[in-house]
């Protein structure tokens, strides 16, 4: 990554709000805001107050990096949507980076695993691809225990990542949501 490159990282996917900002190759600083809820509401203005007391503008910024999951769906959207949306507000790359790869930074070589709903675990083995099984199937998973240190490998993925190659950020859903169509028969339209 080019020394001058100002990168934020941020993510939602979890039951909190977590930033990191980069220079050159650098993690300047992270924040974790631990909610179970209001990630929406939250992520924004503590982003702007993040970048305000690091001495950052947003058009200071030359990339941003966000977390794709897996985790909580509706987090997961939030994150993408507003680095999708501030990248092309800043006319800059935005780089998705699963949670997994991110563990898979700090600790090449081990079974990365984040929480999923209904005592499961969303895994993935060096090389292979994420799948979701119970701890007991995967009982040697390494689970990223710092938020802070997990939002530095997601900024340091995003920051060593090739712009050019990179797809537009993406969320990562490993199953399908629990969400379901509802039962109810559809209200008749009156024209």
């Amino acid at each position: 990554m080019p020394s001058d490159t100002t990168l934020l990282a941020f993510d939602t996917s979890a039951a909190h709000c977590a930033a990191a900002l980069v220079s050159g190759n650098r993690v300047i600083a992270t924040q974790v805001d631990q909610m179970s809820r209001g990630q929406a509401e939250h992520l924004m203005p503590m982003l702007d107050a993040f970048l305000t007391r690091h001495g950052v503008t947003w058009h200071d910024l030359t990339r941003i990096g966000v977390g794709v999951g897996p985790g909580n769906f509706t987090g997961i959207r939030i994150s993408v949507s507003a680095a999708r949306g501030v990248a092309l507000g800043l006319g800059v790359p935005a780089i998705g980076v699963s949670a997994l790869d991110a563990i898979h930074r700090m600790r090449p070589d081990v079974t990365a695993a984040v929480a999923a709903p209904r005592d499961m675990i969303y895994v993935q083995a060096p090389g292979e691809s994420a799948r979701i099984a119970t701890a007991a199937d995967v009982p040697d998973a390494v689970f990223a225990t710092d938020p802070d240190a997990l939002i530095a490998a997601i900024a340091s993925c995003a920051a060593d990542a090739d712009a050019a190659m990179s797809e537009r950020p993406k969320p990562l859903y490993i199953k399908a949501a629990d969400a379901a169509p509802s039962r109810d028969t559809a209200p008749v339209i009156l024209s």
